[in-house]
């Protein structure tokens, strides 16, 4: 079922300043910065290790009443979650069902393809994200 870690995500309060280190010290390139209406955030995605390599994605919110907002009230930057890659989210679903993990949510289109959440009370504290990297079949988001 799992694939690879996709990504490590890091909340921020500004991805502008977050660049700074990211890419004007660490010397990672970054992707576009993309708006993610649904989630209310922006990300951008920092590569590394060639075309299959693992991502940093920086998250920062848009809304001032999100939860992600209060997470970086209470916790402040850093570590947000870890993205799994998965190639097929329904089956991963189907699977963390059967096994009476506990979601966060259903699959949503997030901003580089379906994902869905696993709750921090079944993974050891630590929040993950399962992603296929294709649209979702029933979702329209848009990402700008």
């Amino acid at each position: 079922m799992l694939k690879r870690i996709d990504h490590v995500a890091i909340i921020v309060r500004s991805i502008e300043q977050a660049l700074i280190f990211y890419r004007d010290i660490l010397g990672l390139v970054p992707g576009k910065i993309k708006y993610v209406p649904t989630e209310h955030v922006r990300v951008v995605f920092l590569h590394m290790g060639g075309p299959d390599g693992s991502e940093i994605e920086l998250i920062e919110p848009t809304t001032p009443n999100s939860s992600l907002v209060r997470f970086l009230e209470k916790r402040g930057e850093g570590l947000h979650h870890i993205c799994l890659e998965v190639d097929d989210i329904d089956a991963a679903l189907h699977e963390m069902q059967e096994k009476d993990v506990l979601l966060v949510d259903q699959p949503h289109q997030a901003a580089e393809g379906c994902a869905i959440f696993l709750h921090p009370k079944g993974t050891n504290g630590v929040l993950l994200e399962l992603i296929e990297k294709k649209a979702c079949k029933s979702t329209n988001t848009l990402l700008v």
